[in-house]
This record gives structure tokens, C-alpha cells and sequence, in this order.
């Protein structure tokens, strides 16, 4: 098969599976925020794929013409890695909501890309002429520099609670994509903005290498999603394992159950700063992969860390609600209770009551009065 007529099959192949694996995903979470970020997230690798077939270096027997459609092409591809990182910070930071500044970030990267595309056609609807040093600099730098933030942010999320997810197929997954897809378009970002130019002897072939490797990995990818019962990620990523109610556990479970609550719970463990799953497991004496599967399954918990918050906002809740202890200053009971500094309790108090820590204080000292 000739080079250029095998390049056109791998990206024809890389798109229909990356299709595919988005319908799939949005069709088995469609509530879920993550299947349609993916989504948004496929139809930018498909903008890169079909932008990629009107590159000068293509067969002119196979190059297609961009025509009207070379903007959306452009934005799609820019896109990537803003959603890509929108998409790690959703799934696996285990948060409700994404921050406002994360995405306006992504719009104000798209727009700074979408000025630079049009630099280069004055007639253009908002078009902009780049004759000036900082105007090349905005349009320029700027957003390729963004790219490769959102791409290390991605893989810094995906990558830093590994240690405390208790659901072991997502724990491989997060591997999977720092390892593959993330190491993949963090690599794409650096080799396009920064080593090469389109331009270049060389990029011909890299561009192509590139398209085999992602046909390759988004097939391989497909298959494999068949094998199991259904198709997507959002099922592994963010599902809880069933609760075991205590009627329906055997009595070595009950008995790790009852050994946990009197460590964790009555000794105050949880208070120890700096306090791991591995060193749990050590105070248990209990192996590591048997302390996530009980308080995964058991006590309904798919993150250690949110093990951990629950435990230590319960118990920071009684001492700001003890009279006694009004004159306690915050910064003592975050120390008391495990945290090592007054900003995570804060935002933790935050997140779980809705209040800080000194409103819940005022509010529940009045209520005794």
C-alpha cells in the first residue's frame, strides 16, 4: 500500500474510533458532565485529524480542502489540551464543579488562537494584523504557551491522587491516560509549538508518525472497551463500588470492620498528619489492597482523602461547637483534628458545610445560648 494512501486509512480508522468511543460514552453517562466534555473533547481530536488531511505535505490526491470549515478546524484543534484538562480536573479531583477560571482560560486561549489564524486574512471576520512586536507576542507565544500548561495541569491532576483512589480500575486508567494520552498530546503541544514548524523537512514524517501511533492507540482502545460491558469511561472513572450492608458481609470482613472502627475511629487516627492509606494499613496490620477494598466496598468511599475530610470536618464540627472551647483559636483545631496548615481545612470546612469555619462557630455557639 502506498505510504500516503496508509497515512489516509490510519486516520480514517483513528477517527471512526475515537467516534465510536465517544458515542459510547455519552450514551451510557449522557447526565454525566465528564461524557459530554469527552465528547467536545472527541470532535477536537477529529478537527486535528481532518485538519491534519489539508497539510501541503499530503498527497495532493488526498488532501482535502479546508474551504469555510479551516476555522472550526483550527479551534477544534487548539481545543485539545484546554479540554483535556477540563476533563482530568472533573473526573478524577472528584469535584462538582469546574472552576470558572479554568475554562475562562480555555475561551480566552481559543480566542487568542483564533486572532492569530486570522492574522494571516485581513479581510476576514475579526481579523487582526500582527505588525507589532506585542500583538506577534499575544498571538503567539501566548496560546501555545497556555496549550502546554493546560496539558502538564492534566497530567498533574490525573497523576497526584493515584495514592488515595480506593476504585483499582480507575487507579490503572489514571496511568493509562498520564502515560498515554496525556504523554501524547503534551508531546504533540511541545513538538508543534516549539521543535518543529510546519514549515520543516521533518514534519512530514513526524506529523505522520504521530497519526499512526494515536490510529493505533485509539483502535486498540475501541477493542478493548468491547470486551467488558460497556463502552466509555464514565462507569469506571467515577462509579463507587456497591455498598456491602453488615447482614451481607462475611465475618473476616466484619471483623476488618470492627478492627478499623476501633483504630480509626475511637483511637482518632485520622488526626495524624500526613496520614496515608499505607500507613493505615501498617497500624491495621492489614495489606494495603484489603484496607481499599473495605472502605471502598464496605464503607462506600471511592477516595481516602474524602475518608479523611469526612472524619476530620465531623470532628472540628463538635469542637467549634463546644462551648467551652470558644476561645479555641481555628488554626488549633485544624492542627488538632489533621491538617497541617489552615487553608485546606478551610477550603475541606468549605466544601462539605457550605460555611467557613468561623460562621459555623458563630452560628452554632448562638444556637446554644
Amino acid at each position: 500500500m502506498e505510504p500516503s494512501l496508509l497515512l489516509f486509512s490510519a486516520q480514517i480508522i483513528a477517527i471512526m474510533s475515537v467516534l465510536l468511543l465517544a458515542i459510547g460514552y455519552l450514551k451510557t453517562n449522557a447526565n454525566d458532565a465528564s461524557a459530554r466534555i469527552f465528547f467536545l473533547l472527541t470532535i477536537g481530536i477529529i478537527s486535528y485529524f481532518v485538519r491534519s488531511m489539508t497539510m501541503a505535505h499530503v498527497d495532493p490526491a488526498l488532501r482535502l480542502d479546508p474551504g469555510a470549515w479551516g476555522v472550526l478546524l483550527n479551534l477544534g484543534s487548539n481545543a485539545i489540551p484546554g479540554l483535556f484538562m477540563l476533563y482530568c480536573y472533573y473526573v478524577f479531583q472528584d469535584s462538582v464543579k469546574i472552576p470558572r477560571i479554568l475554562i475562562g482560560l480555555l475561551v480566552l486561549q481559543l480566542v487568542l488562537d483564533h486572532l492569530n489564524y486570522r492574522s494571516y486574512r485581513p479581510s476576514a471576520f475579526l481579523s487582526v494584523q500582527a505588525d507589532s512586536s506585542l500583538t506577534q507576542f499575544l498571538l503567539g507565544p501566548v496560546p501555545d504557551f497556555m496549550q502546554l500548561v493546560f496539558s502538564l495541569c492534566a497530567v498533574f491532576w490525573t497523576a497526584r491522587g493515584w495514592s488515595s483512589d480506593l476504585i483499582e480500575t480507575r487507579r490503572f486508567l489514571r496511568w493509562v491516560i498520564v502515560g498515554v494520552q496525556g504523554g501524547l498530546i503534551l508531546s504533540i503541544v511541545f513538538l508543534e509549538n516549539y521543535l518543529l514548524s510546519s514549515a520543516s523537512i521533518y514534519y512530514g514524517p513526524m506529523h505522520a508518525t504521530i497519526m499512526y501511533v494515536v490510529a493505533v492507540l485509539t483502535f486498540a482502545m475501541l477493542l478493548s472497551l468491547l470486551h467488558i460491558d460497556y463502552v466509555g469511561f464514565g462507569k469506571v472513572m467515577r462509579k463507587v463500588a456497591p455498598f456491602v450492608p453488615q447482614e451481607q458481609a462475611d465475618e473476616t470482613l466484619l471483623a476488618d470492620v470492627r478492627h478499623f472502627k476501633k483504630i480509626f475511629e475511637q483511637e482518632r487516627v485520622y488526626r495524624e498528619h500526613g496520614l496515608t492509606i499505607a500507613n493505615l494499613a501498617a497500624k491495621l496490620d492489614l495489606p494495603e489492597y484489603r484496607l481499599r477494598a473495605l472502605i471502598n466496598k464496605h464503607l462506600g468511599y471511592r477516595n481516602f482523602n474524602a475518608l479523611l475530610h469526612e472524619y476530620r470536618i465531623k470532628d472540628a464540627c463538635e469542637m467549634l461547637s463546644d462551648a467551652k472551647q470558644r476561645q479555641l483559636p481555628i488554626l488549633t483545631i485544624a492542627l488538632t483534628v489533621g491538617y497541617q496548615s489552615i487553608t485546606p481545612f478551610n477550603n475541606a470546612f468549605r466544601q462539605s458545610k457550605g460555611v467557613t469555619p468561623t460562621e459555623f462557630r458563630k452560628k452554632a455557639l448562638s444556637d446554644i445560648v
